[in-house]
């Protein structure tokens, strides 16, 4: 009988790696995260519409996904954003 492969423990192990309302600061976020080659997922949530005042009026926050090895090198490339987007970020510390 063969084994089954074993699976590293961080396999399917997500975090947030940051939010923002801002769809420019998404899209330059994105664009930089795809040229330095970090795997990332990017999802949005609608915000309620009793919730906004919590969010300056935006309808819609910007979630960025990485895998839990993938961090450190991910808040490295963050920080080569310019820093009026870096500041619209809001950073997970794990």
């Amino acid at each position: 009988m063969r084994k089954k492969p074993k699976l590293s423990k961080n396999v399917g192990k997500d975090i947030v790696l940051c939010k923002t309302t801002n769809r420019i600061v998404s899209r330059r976020t994105t664009s930089l995260l795809l040229e330095q080659s970090v795997p990332f997922s990017k999802t949005y949530h609608r915000v309620p519409l009793f919730l906004r005042h919590n969010y300056n009026g935006a309808d819609i926050i910007y979630v960025f996904s990485i895998n839990r090895t993938q961090y450190s090198h991910a808040r490295r490339v963050l920080s080569l954003l310019e820093e009026h987007d870096y500041n619209r970020l809001s950073l997970n510390v794990i």
